[in-house]
């Protein structure tokens, strides 16, 4: 009697101890095991959204903005459909605040005026599908740039074959109103091909908000605005530009993390041009050009886009014909480029390229090939490693990263 007691306290002790080992089993062991299964309850979100920019034509068989989602962990690329139909969508600005999204309409008329478009979204934060606020002419035709003020109040266009930049303001709701400010450039270059009169291919601003750079292909010109505090619109800078080699073609432009450099790319020559920065007056100084292209190539070659890695050490710019993406070190303490290699997009025409936050990805589109390349950055080299997983789309020309939950 007394050993079959023993027995069944001992039992019940063994249960016991089981029990517990359950539990702890069931505390500690499941979330391990769910971080290794979702990375995103370590490490963020482990997909990002990418709108794409096209252009909508029979050939091209686009019909807008499209939407794909980007693995942080593998790079791989998934289509979500289209995004939003609007013509023609050649660039992309994202609001501050992640709730909207900004598009130009590359076009020569819109309501009846000798205008591109710029085009409001709200964006899904759930489906990422985007719904149309409002549409506002573009302040100049053939609209091929945007961008938007840090503090989301205004947003800036280029306009390509007119050569004008404009500013349009920005509601609490997201909607744009008519241009607050229309500024005509003025002078030729000695292309004659491609300088006949000005070409804004460009505006961005400074990492304070202050300053506005223009890059105008068709005159050898980066103009320079202060952004009018009260209205945000465009005033002409003192000095109101800063010259390049003539011939050169400046098209895009992008500043150092630190703010104390800047670069332009130049399409018609391949090259960069590197300056420092005076943020006080708003004001660049030439530090050097280099080419884009590597030694003994003859073929034809016109640059596109340049983004500089946020870790702030390299920089990389696309050049179309060598279908390549040049990369460059940056000297941390001058701000001069040293070239580090040439890594083929795996398409044609890369017309524009972006880094996504973390600084681990690098993608491309490739607008004559009709894909959307993913690239790993060696955060220690910055030379570029394709994931071998391309993605078909339609006339990619633009590419506008946005975390997955605004």
């Amino acid at each position: 009697m007394m050993f079959s007691t023993q027995l069944r306290a001992a039992q019940l002790i063994i249960g016991l101890l089981l029990a517990l080992s359950a539990i702890a089993d069931a505390g500690g062991g499941a979330p391990a095991t769910q971080a290794a299964d979702n990375p995103t309850t370590t490490a963020g979100p482990s997909t990002l959204r990418i709108y794409v920019g096209t252009y909508t034509s029979p050939a091209t068989g686009s019909k807008g903005i499209y939407l794909l989602e980007l693995d942080t962990r593998s790079g791989e690329l998934k289509p979500m459909g289209l995004a939003a139909e609007v013509a023609s969508p050649s660039f992309l600005a994202l609001h501050p605040n992640r709730r909207f999204l900004y598009a130009v309409g590359e076009l020569n008329e819109f309501q009846g005026k000798k205008a591109g478009a710029v085009s409001a979204f709200a964006i899904d934060a759930q489906t990422g599908k985007l719904t149309l606020l409002n549409q506002q002419p573009s302040g100049g035709q053939g609209p091929c740039h945007v961008t938007v003020d840090p503090a989301g109040k205004c947003v800036l266009t280029a306009n390509y074959t007119t050569g004008t930049v404009a500013a349009l303001p920005i509601d609490n709701e997201g909607r744009l109103g008519e241009p607050t400010s229309i500024i005509q450039h003025i002078g030729s270059g000695p292309n004659t091909k491609r300088q006949q009169g000005p070409h804004a291919h460009s505006i961005n601003l400074d990492p304070a908000g202050r300053f506005a750079f223009a890059p105008d292909l068709g005159v050898d010109k980066v103009f320079v605005y202060r952004l009018a505090t009260k209205d945000r619109s465009l005033v002409a800078n003192d000095p109101p530009a800063a010259p390049i080699a003539p011939g050169s073609g400046p098209r895009h432009f992008a500043f150092h993390p630190t703010g104390h450099f800047a670069y332009v790319i130049n399409e018609l020559t391949s090259t960069i041009t590197a300056f420092s920065y005076d943020a006080e007056r708003g004001s660049l100084k030439e530090l050097q050009t280099i080419s884009t292209l590597p030694e003994g190539f003859t073929g034809d070659s016109f640059t596109a886009d340049i983004h500089v890695h946020p870790n702030g050490k390299f920089l990389y710019g696309s050049n179309r014909g060598h279908d390549s993406i040049a990369i460059f070190a940056i000297a941390p303490d001058t701000g001069r480029l040293t070239a580090a290699g040439h890594e083929p997009t795996r398409g044609a025409w890369p017309r524009n390229l972006t880094i996504e936050p973390s600084g681990k990805w690098l993608l491309v589109a490739n607008q004559k090939s009709n894909n959307v390349v993913t690239f790993a950055i060696d955060p220690r080299t910055g030379q570029l490693a394709s994931t071998g997983k391309p993605l078909e789309t339609h006339s990619p020309v633009c590419l506008q990263v946005v975390s997955r939950t605004p």
